[in-house]
């Protein structure tokens, strides 16, 4: 099981956490969330969890490309995975392509929104094994 693994979720869309929440729980490992990207930023800091999912339209439509910034500056969280979940391709008209900006987001998956429950597993445990 994946009990001692804990899962931030930066997201304000809170009938989203709470399936994801559902998902991840089932499978053990325990979440967190933050509904913006201060207090996602704040719980990050304070809790370390293992594994950020990160939401980028919150507050503002950038918001998470913000947080993934200063995530990745921070020695207390520079580390941790993250993975972004995110619809803003197709709402927004940004233009980011996720295969040819990778290198400019540090984040180390981007997901487009709606994501299976399945594939959603099968990426966190790809940035989590199982401890033995």
């Amino acid at each position: 099981m994946n009990t001692e693994r804990t899962i931030l979720i930066i997201d304000d869309d809170i009938d989203l956490v709470e399936i994801i929440r559902m998902t991840l729980e089932n499978e053990g490992y325990r979440v967190i969330d933050a509904q913006s990207g201060e207090r996602g930023l704040q719980t990050a800091r304070e809790k370390k969890p293992d594994l950020i999912l990160l939401d980028v339209m919150m507050g503002a439509v950038d918001e998470g490309f913000q947080v993934a910034y200063e995530l990745r500056g921070d020695a207390v969280t520079k580390d941790i995975p993250i993975l972004m979940l995110t619809a803003v391709t197709e709402q927004t008209g940004f233009g980011f392509d996720p295969d040819k900006d990778q290198d400019f987001l540090p984040v180390d998956e981007f997901l487009e929104k709606p994501v299976s429950p399945r594939k959603l597993v099968d990426l966190v445990r790809k940035h989590l094994p199982t401890t033995a």
